[in-house]
């Protein structure tokens, strides 16, 4: 029951030393993708793809629109129709 125990806090302090930097990345897309989606008609939609893009590339690119050349992953990404996923 100890061996039990000790595994279980040791599993519980390495799951929630392995969240933090998700945590951090989460904030930084967060805020990137506000500024990034300030002035979008559907900012809900555009914050999710944002967020979206923004998880799997690291980066945003500057401003409300355009600059997609600061950040080569976040413009190359295509949906299913081909066109721009990220906005």
């Amino acid at each position: 029951m100890k061996l039990f125990v000790a595994t279980f806090l040791l599993v519980l302090v390495l799951s929630s030393s392995l969240l933090q930097p998700t945590m951090a990345g989460s904030d930084f897309c967060d805020s990137k993708c506000a500024v990034r989606c300030s002035k979008a008609g559907l900012k809900d939609r555009c914050l999710k793809y944002c967020r979206i893009c923004c998880a799997e590339c690291n980066c945003v690119p500057s401003g409300t629109y355009g600059n997609k050349d600061e950040c080569p992953c976040y413009r190359d990404k295509k949906n299913s129709k081909g066109n721009p996923k990220c906005p």
